[in-house]
């Protein structure tokens, strides 16, 4: 498997059909952020079990000459959302109308990439343009993947008494299989409304309207004030120095913290002969992996509640300080709290050399289950991350951002490249980042490989309930038999394991020509021209 070449642009999705939607949008004169767009929206139809337009997303644009820029389209929780809706329970439920607990934002950061786009990128098409395909889609149907077959079968006993879940994902009343075809007849109207409305339609105008109504029938605790209070926030992303690079991650209330941490660590402690394909490199990036989260789950939050400043954390000082205290000799022991999480990655690079790295997610698969019956989408369950006892990290209060696991990367190389990677997992995030950069940047790999090569996931991730170091098996003997000497606690899985996330990396060269690698654990590829 060679990478995927092009010069004019070139699209990397989990879904194949989203790819191709995104460089449809580049062959008509579009933008990287216009064929952003197009994929998102397309991947909210087509790949249903993983995001959606009841979800958020989070965006980072590079443009030659102009520094990097972040949008952060994380939505809060209700103004009457409290402790009290929740009185009786440990923790808030995973599924169901109480999970529904935060504002969807994904659509307003559409609408604020797309405003930049028209401002500051030469952006030229009609936002209608770009949900062509999705609007498609949706009307007309798509082929349902063995990864929405799997899903629904896995997860269908926990969800098929939420509301409308029946009704939207099940094909008269089974479980719809791969191959066939699946609509979402009321989801192309709500895609049409947005499409002759604008994004702003769906937080203040007429489709807000009818989202509340929703919303309001189905006992969610968002209202219309919360959509209306909603806003996508341009903002400067978090950046660190490794040698060789710039690396630049998404700031709180994401994890991309944790995602450079891993790198930054790594790129201190990292000795002769040390591979992402062996045993003694393997460890080192895990052990980088649990400081990083620790630093992680002791300031990430909110940013307006962050008691310290994220970028200070990635100071050099602070992280020679840090990799003093990574243990190379043996496993560390692992107490960091578990976390979930099914997300959609995609990165597109466009002939004038601006790349975006981003990423939306219902949280589970599914969401919180919670079909709104006139709009006929799922809201997502973000807010269930959310700690009910008083006066922690993450407490739920009103009008508060919930952690988030979501977090695009991009990388600017010394000699010029560029690289816009990412990938879904939960927790596996920053590690699948971690190992497609380690194995690009420095493990001899090219960018397909960098992709496909086999991976391991510290901790719990999507659909995933142990916290054991999984490997794929084709990671070989020699390196599994290794970590176990070195005492972690190694548990096995098949090879191209959709649970170890769905990457993708393209890399555009000084000299504009374009290289791509996709996820073979994934449905994607690389559209490239």
């Amino acid at each position: 498997m060679k990478p995927i070449l092009g010069t004019r642009g070139a699209v990397v999705a989990p879904h194949s059909l989203a790819a191709q939607a995104g460089l449809d949008i580049l062959r008509a004169g579009g933008n990287a952020i216009e064929a952003t767009i197009a994929v998102a929206s397309t991947l909210a139809v087509v790949y249903p079990h993983m995001t959606g337009i009841g979800g958020d997303g989070f965006w980072l644009l590079q443009s030659p000459g102009s520094p990097v820029q972040s949008i952060d389209a994380c939505g809060a929780t209700g103004a009457g959302v409290h402790r009290g809706l929740y009185a009786g329970l440990e923790s808030i439920p995973w599924r169901g109308p109480l999970a529904a607990n935060t504002v969807a934002g994904t659509v307003g950061g559409w609408g604020a990439a797309y405003a930049l786009s028209c401002s500051a990128w030469g952006g030229k098409l009609p936002f209608a343009r770009l949900l062509e395909s999705a609007i498609h889609y949706a009307r007309h149907g798509f082929p349902v993947t063995a990864s929405q077959e799997n899903n629904t079968r896995n997860k269908l006993a926990e969800l098929q008494s939420q509301p409308n879940f029946s009704a939207t994902f099940l094909q008269a009343g089974a479980i719809p299989v791969y191959g066939s075809q699946h609509r979402f007849p009321a989801l192309a109207d709500t895609l049409e409304q947005l499409a002759r409305a604008g994004a702003q339609d769906f937080y203040t105008g007429a489709l807000a309207e009818q989202i509340a109504a929703d919303l309001a029938a189905v006992g969610s605790p968002i209202v219309a004030q919360d959509l209306a209070a909603q806003r996508a926030e341009l903002r400067a992303p978090l950046q660190m120095r490794l040698r060789g690079a710039t690396l630049y991650n998404m700031a709180p209330p994401t994890q991309g913290l944790a995602s450079l941490l891993i790198l930054g660590l790594y790129d201190r402690v990292q000795q002769a002969g040390w591979s992402p394909d062996n045993a003694a490199g393997i460890h080192a990036l895990v052990e980088c992996t649990k400081r990083a989260f620790a630093l992680r789950d002791r300031y990430v939050t909110d940013p307006a509640q962050m008691a310290q400043d994220a970028q200070s954390l990635l100071g050099p000082e602070r992280l020679d300080a840090l990799a003093a205290t990574v243990s190379l000799q043996a496993a560390s022991p692992w107490p960091a709290p578990e976390s979930d999480g099914d997300t959609t990655w995609m990165g597109v690079v466009d002939q004038a050399g601006r790349t975006v790295s981003m990423i939306q997610s219902i949280y589970f698969e599914f969401g919180s289950g919670v079909v709104l019956p006139r709009s006929g989408f799922c809201w997502q369950n973000r807010g269930c991350s959310f700690d009910l006892r008083p006066q922690q990290l993450r407490s739920l209060e009103p009008g508060r951002k919930p952690f988030h696991t979501l977090n695009p990367a991009l990388a600017h190389c010394d000699d010029g490249r560029w690289l816009v990677y990412g990938t879904m997992g939960g927790e596996g995030q920053p590690q699948t980042q971690a190992a497609v950069f380690a194995r690009y940047f420095w493990g001899g790999h090219d960018v397909r490989s960098a992709v496909a090569a086999p991976r391991w996931l510290l901790g719990r991730t999507w659909a995933e309930v142990s916290t054991t170091l999984k490997l794929e098996a084709a990671i070989g003997t020699a390196a599994l038999d290794g970590l176990r000497a070195l005492g972690h606690p190694v548990e096995v899985v098949p090879d191209l394991d959709e649970r170890l996330g769905h990457a993708g990396l393209l890399v555009r060269h000084p000299s504009g020509v374009i290289e791509g690698g996709e996820d073979p654990r994934s449905d994607g590829c690389v559209a490239a021209w």
